[in-house]
C-alpha cells in the first residue's frame, strides 16, 4: 500500500525520484569541489530554462516572495514610479514590496475578479505614468489567470519601462522567453515547476536590470537582497572558484541541479507542450463535469493551475472530501472570492496518469458532497483529451 496522498495544489509540487534522491545526499561543504561544480551548472542551465543567454541568474536560499524582494530592493529607489499590472493576490503583494522600497506605484486592475486589464488599458497607463519598471505576474496562483506577457513586454519596452516578471507560478511550465521577448527580469521560486522542494528564490536578470542596479544614488536597503552582496559569488560559482556570502542551501543545490538537468533533456518547447496538454485535459474533464473557473475567458486560463468554482450548494467542504480520496487540494486564496472555489496545481513531474487520478477524486468529493452529475464523465473527457 503506497499510504501517500498525491498533491496536487499550487505548489510544492511532486517531484521526482532523482531530485528527491538529491535531498537525501550526506550534506557537503559549500565549497568543495563537487558542490561549486554543482552550483555553477546551475547557474549555467537557469539560463537555458528561462531562455535567457545574456541573463545573470541568481540562486539564493529563500521563497519565492525573496525573489520578489530581490527584484524590487535592486531596481527601486524611492520616488520611482512603478505600473503594476494587477490579476489578484500576489499582484497585490508585488506593489505592497515596491512601496516598501519607495516605488509610487500605479495598478492597472481588471474590472472585476477573474479577469485581466485589457493592453489597451495597460497602454493608456504606460503613457499617462511613464513608469520606470512595470511588473508582470504571469499566473497569479490566487486567479489561475495567465496573462500575456510577451505582448506586455512589447509594450513596456515600447515606453522604455523595465520589465519584470513574477513568473513563481510559471516560468518552466508556461511559455515563457524571456531575451527574445524583451523581459529585463524573471523570477520564481524552485517549489512550482522548477521542481524542486521549497526553499530557493531564482531570479534572472537581464544586462540593462544589472545596469541599473549599478548606477544607484543610494546603496540597496536591504543587505540580504543586494545584488552587490551575491553577485561576485554568482560569478564565482560558474568560474568554479569557492566563495563565501551567506550560506547555501546545500542540498536544495544538488535538487535543483538534477532537475534542471531533467528540464532540459525534455527541452523546453515539449515541456510547454506537455504542460499544455496536459492542462487541457485537465480542464476538459472540468468542464464535462460542469464546472466553472475564476477566469473569465479561455485566454486567460493558465497553464500550470487550474481554480474552480463550488458547484451550486458545495461549499469547501469538497476540499477535504477531494483530500480523502487520495489527492489534495488546495482552498482558495483570493480575499473576494475565498469561500466559493478551490485550486487545483498541474506542473513539473505531473502526467497523464496523475490528471486522472485528480479528475477521479474530484468527482469522488462531487459526489461525496450531495452534487448531481454523471459519473466518469470527468474522467472520460480528460481521458480523451489525452489521447
Amino acid at each position: 500500500m503506497k499510504n501517500r496522498k498525491l498533491l496536487m495544489i499550487p505548489g510544492p509540487v511532486e517531484f521526482t525520484p532523482d531530485v528527491m534522491r538529491a535531498m537525501g545526499m550526506p550534506t557537503t561543504s559549500h565549497v568543495a569541489e563537487n558542490f561549486i561544480e554543482v552550483f555553477g551548472q546551475s547557474i549555467e542551465d537557469l539560463r537555458k530554462v528561462f531562455l535567457s543567454p545574456a541573463g545573470q541568474p541568481f540562486i539564493v536560499a529563500g521563497s519565492g516572495t525573496l525573489a520578489m524582494d530581490m527584484a524590487a530592493a535592486n531596481l527601486v529607489e524611492p520616488g520611482d514610479k512603478a505600473l503594476v499590472v494587477n490579476t489578484g493576490y500576489f499582484s497585490d503583494r508585488f506593489a505592497k514590496i515596491l512601496e516598501r522600497y519607495g516605488a509610487a506605484v500605479t495598478h492597472v486592475h481588471a474590472h472585476e475578479v477573474g479577469d485581466a486589464p485589457s493592453l489597451a488599458e495597460v497602454e493608456a497607463a504606460l503613457q499617462g505614468v511613464r513608469p520606470k519598471l512595470m511588473t508582470i505576474t504571469h499566473v497569479d496562483t490566487s486567479t489561475g489567470i495567465a496573462t500575456d506577457v510577451k505582448a506586455l513586454a512589447a509594450l513596456g519596452r515600447q515606453y522604455n519601462a523595465f520589465v519584470v516578471v513574477d513568473g513563481v507560478c510559471a516560468t518552466a511550465g508556461e511559455e515563457m522567453r524571456q531575451d527574445e521577448w524583451g523581459i529585463d527580469l524573471a523570477l520564481t521560486a524552485s517549489q512550482k515547476a522548477i521542481g524542486v522542494p521549497p526553499g530557493l528564490a531564482l531570479v534572472v536578470a537581464g544586462p540593462r536590470s544589472i545596469d541599473v542596479s549599478r548606477k544607484r544614488n543610494a546603496p540597496v536597503g536591504n543587505y540580504y537582497a543586494d545584488w552587490n552582496e551575491w553577485l561576485p559569488i554568482m560569478q564565482a560559482y560558474e568560474a568554479r572558484k569557492p566563495s563565501y556570502f551567506g550560506t547555501p542551501a546545500v542540498n536544495l543545490v544538488w535538487a535543483l541541479g538534477v532537475s534542471l538537468r531533467e528540464i532540459l533533456a525534455e527541452g523546453m518547447d515539449l515541456r510547454f507542450a506537455r504542460h499544455r496538454k496536459l492542462s487541457g485535459a485537465f480542464k476538459a474533464g472540468l468542464a464535462a463535469l460542469g464546472l466553472r473557473q475564476v477566469p473569465k475567458r479561455p485566454e486567460l486560463l493558465a497553464t500550470t493551475l487550474s481554480a474552480i468554482y463550488y458547484p451550486r450548494g458545495v461549499n469547501k467542504t469538497l476540499v477535504k472530501y477531494i483530500d480523502e480520496a487520495g489527492v489534495m487540494v488546495a482552498g482558495g486564496l483570493h480575499p473576494a472570492i475565498k469561500d466559493q472555489y478551490f485550486r487545483v496545481g498541474h506542473m513539473g513531474a505531473v502526467g497523464p496518469a496523475d490528471i486522472l487520478a485528480a479528475i477521479g477524486a474530484i468527482e469522488t468529493g462531487l459526489s461525496r458532497a450531495g452534487h448531481r452529475f454523471e459519473r466518469g464523465s470527468g474522467v472520460a473527457a480528460a481521458q480523451e483529451a489525452l489521447v
